[in-house]
């Protein structure tokens, strides 16, 4: 199964941007064991339209141009799911056994996403109650996605 997660926003070189991909690479390789084939981070550029109804369709637009056809997709929502570590490896478990051939997790922009886009997602995520930066939500997530390949693979890692 392959991962795509697509973000709004570029992530600039710096401690966020290393931080990312480490964990980005480490859920690569671990996700080899797994039966995840690809990890991809997309980069969204961020509208630049004055109306912020407007920047949110050309974002949501460009978010769901490159979702994968068939793919299961995760939207990071402040209102979505707050699930664990152990429930979030089942979820990928549980696609990667039904053949699922991707799984692609949407971060929008500052204005949020279309409603279109947001009818779309299977599973929508939270990491909580706080209003988290974009940067830190795209290394939490990818450091969960990491975390769940541990899992996965009975790795001492994650610690219940």
């Amino acid at each position: 199964m392959r991962i795509v997660v697509a973000a709004v926003g570029r992530l600039k070189q710096g401690p966020e941007a290393e931080l990312a991909e480490r964990f980005r690479a480490r859920a690569a390789q671990s996700g080899r064991n797994v039966g995840l084939r690809d990890l991809e981070i997309i980069e969204i550029r961020e509208s630049r339209a004055r109306d912020s109804e407007k920047r949110l369709i050309e974002e949501s637009i460009a978010l769901a141009s490159v979702i994968p056809e068939r793919a299961r997709v995760a939207l990071l929502d402040e209102r979505g799911d707050n699930i664990g570590s152990i429930a979030f490896a089942g979820l990928l478990r549980r696609w990667r056994e039904e053949a699922c051939p991707a799984a692609a997790f949407l971060i929008g922009g500052a204005d949020g996403v279309a409603a279109s886009l947001r009818e779309k997602a299977k599973l929508r995520l939270s990491f909580g109650a706080a209003t988290w930066p974009h940067q830190l939500v795209r290394i939490m997530l990818l450091e969960q996605i990491y975390r769940a390949t541990t899992i996965l693979s009975g790795h001492p890692y994650h610690r219940a």
